[in-house]
């Protein structure tokens, strides 16, 4: 074998090996041994016994397959990932009808979720299932009562797939649900961030994708800041651009807080930059002849501009399981 050969070669090799350490830590699927695996040894024996109970006579009833995984630690994968390997190899809920329901709990990581069957996604929504881990389980797992948490997580989703809507009953839910509770951003704890914040794309994405939205919108934020006059019309323009756009960086949350810092942050640099001379000077320019050249620069109050400079005044626009299977329907949470 020649060098250039041996060097690709264990390139290939060293790729490999990092892609199978990789492969390496996300976590086991456990054995189905039974509709209560407690892996992570969570639960009483009173309590894995009543719930097993509970969900054959439900199973008995409706033919709904419901299992219950605790395990210490996710090994850094994402709930939704390992809920979803987990119900294809348990294979939850009876085959053709796709009725089964994966309520999985992970408290080293302080993660869980609520993986539900293709034919159950219309009785148990992604929003049924959100409010039964934000009124349910959630307030209970804060307090370490882990029994309390999925014993109610698990009579709640009974009663929603009996045609019971769950509702609240450990008052500090309420409280903790509640937008004043929280603070400014508790109203966003919602079911409906929940599961779109999980669709987000990977981090590393995310920073590409930052590094692009957040170079121009944060570009053109510095044009208006520093231009005269018709800086406020791109004050203006650019706030569904803030409002919208790092939502795919930051999350809902996040993007919220960007767009308060810029709505108030932005008139804020402006009035401070008035005071300075160049600012004063700038537009005295931009009155005179409807140009100024600012930072090297030559803004202009509308029309065309020479190469290389920013034209402020242009318009935009812009246990055995069935044999069923999961579609990747649910909600998550942690605490």
């Amino acid at each position: 074998m020649s060098g250039h050969a041996a060097v690709v070669a264990g390139r290939w090799l060293v790729a490999w090996l990092l892609f199978a350490s990789t492969l390496s830590l996300a976590a086991d699927v456990p054995f189905l041994t039974g509709r209560i695996v407690d892996n992570a040894e969570i639960l009483s024996a009173a309590t894995v016994q009543k719930l097993t109970a509970d969900l054959k006579a439900h199973e008995d009833r409706t033919t709904n397959q419901i299992a219950v995984l605790t395990v210490k630690s996710l090994e850094g994968e994402s709930v939704e990932d390992f809920a979803v390997r987990v119900f294809e190899q348990w294979k939850l809920g009876q085959k053709g009808k796709d009725n089964g329901v994966l309520v999985v709990v992970a408290p080293g990581d302080r993660r869980m979720r609520i993986e539900v069957g293709y034919g159950l996604e219309g009785t148990l929504t992604d929003a049924t299932a959100a409010r039964i881990i934000r009124d349910r389980m959630t307030p209970r797992f804060k307090n370490n009562d882990y029994d309390g948490g999925i014993a109610q997580g698990v009579a709640a989703i009974v009663a929603a797939l009996d045609g019971s809507e769950p509702t609240s009953s450990d008052p500090s839910a309420s409280t903790d649900g509640a937008a004043g509770g929280k603070g400014l951003l508790g109203f966003l704890d919602s079911a409906d961030v929940s599961e779109f914040e999980k669709d987000l794309p990977p981090w590393p994405m995310r920073i590409l994708l930052g590094a692009f939205i957040f170079g121009i919108i944060g570009l053109f934020t510095i044009v208006g800041v520093m231009t005269p006059g018709m800086g406020w019309f791109l004050y203006l323009f650019l706030i569904p651009f803030w409002a919208m756009f790092p939502i795919v960086v930051v999350g809902v949350k996040g993007a919220l807080v960007l767009l308060v810092i810029y709505v108030v942050g932005f008139p804020l640099a402006k009035l401070v930059l008035r005071s300075t001379d160049w600012y004063a000077k700038a537009a005295k320019e931009m009155k005179k002849s409807g140009r100024a050249k600012i930072g090297g620069m030559v803004i202009t109050s509308g029309g065309s501009s020479s190469s290389g400079s920013w034209s402020s005044g242009s318009s935009g626009g812009g246990f055995s399981g069935g044999g069923g299977s999961s579609g990747g329907g649910g909600a998550s949470g942690s605490w």
